[in-house]
Parts: structure tokens; C-alpha cells; sequence
């Protein structure tokens, strides 16, 4: 499985130039614990994080202080940690463990943020709920089909129920390996027509 299969997207970015105020409230309203920081053509310079902000907390909250309020280029952390769409998410996983960080950006080759991989994404795709597993193994069946929903899937205790009517064994064959090559999938059975 690769990065562009699990980030989310868009990403939440925020600019240098913006105020410290922008990247907090950012933070808050889409409940992550940092984002990436871009330059004024969308290429990705750094982060900015939870606890970058609580590191410099007295630069971030002096109430006081004369001048315009600080921007997110004072408080940021440089030399972000990226991934490409194309990684493999054990590598990405790997990364965040070596570098200690929460999440991952995901760039394009031209280096603007395409999305982000969080360690919640990871850990969905290492140890699926049932509902994950459900939700993606239909997403499969149902990109196969070119979004015409054919095919119904049940996910309970890693064990899944394949519903539909196929044109033919082969078909039903090809369904079914969407299915049980899913993560989180170890059986399937076919429900009868």
C-alpha cells in the first residue's frame, strides 16, 4: 500500500508569512496536532506543531510585545520531513518513528503539499477496524465496477460476507480477491444469490 492510498487530502497548509494566530486556530478547528508550512508558491519549507508553538511560547503569546504579531516563519520548524505518493507506507511508518513526528506531507514532485499521512492513517491500515475493512473493501468492488454498486460487503471480527450477483465464476472470482486482499480481511464467504 502506498502514501497516496491513505493521506488525506487536501492538506491543511498554512503560509510563512501568516500570523502565529492563523496556524493555532488551524490546529484547533481540524483537530491535528501540526501542518505543513508552505512558501509563497505552495512549496512545502517546514511545519508547524503543537509543540513548535509550545516551545516558543514566549516569542507565540507575549501580549505585550511591540510590533506586529509574530509569523509563522519565527516559530516553525525547517527541514520538514516529506513522503512521495509513490511510498510505501512501511516506509512512511518507519519514517515517523526515526524522526518522531506525528505526520507526514505528501508532496508532488514539484514539491507543493498534495496531502498527509498521520500515524492514525497508518495505524488504520496496520490494524483496520471491521469498518475500515468494510468501507474499503466496497470502495474496491465498486471502483471495479466504474462506481455501479453490484457487489455489498459485510466486515464482523476480521470475516467477510460477499453479496451479489456476478455474470459469470470468474467474475465472482475477481470480486472476491478484492475482497480478501483488503487489510484487516482474513476470511470470505459467499453469500448465496
Amino acid at each position: 500500500m502506498h502514501a497516496k492510498d491513505i493521506m488525506s487530502q487536501p492538506a491543511h497548509t498554512v503560509r510563512t508569512d501568516e500570523p502565529v494566530g492563523h496556524a493555532v486556530a488551524l490546529l484547533e478547528q481540524a483537530q491535528i496536532t501540526s501542518a505543513p508550512v508552505v512558501d509563497e508558491r505552495g512549496t512545502l519549507v517546514g511545519s508547524i506543531s503543537e509543540f513548535d508553538l509550545l516551545r516558543r511560547r514566549g516569542t507565540v503569546a507575549a501580549p505585550d510585545r511591540p510590533g506586529p504579531p509574530p509569523r509563522v516563519a519565527e516559530v516553525m520548524s525547517s527541514m520538514p520531513v516529506a513522503g512521495w505518493p509513490e511510498a510505501d507506507v512501511a516506509d512512511i511508518a518507519r519514517l515517523m518513528v526515526e524522526r518522531g513526528v506525528h505526520s507526514v506531507p505528501i508532496v508532488s514532485d514539484d514539491e507543493h503539499v498534495i496531502g498527509v499521512v498521520s500515524r492514525c492513517d497508518v495505524l488504520r491500515t496496520i490494524m483496520p477496524t471491521d469498518e475500515a475493512a468494510g468501507r474499503e473493501a466496497q470502495r474496491r468492488l465498486d471502483a471495479y465496477t466504474g462506481g455501479e454498486r453490484r457487489w455489498t460487503v459485510a466486515v464482523q471480527d476480521r470475516a467477510a460476507v460477499l453479496s451479489g450477483a456476478s455474470d459469470d465464476a470468474t467474475e465472482r472470482d475477481i470480486a472476491a480477491a478484492l475482497v480478501r486482499t483488503t487489510a484487516g480481511i482474513d476470511t470470505i464467504r459467499l453469500a448465496p444469490a
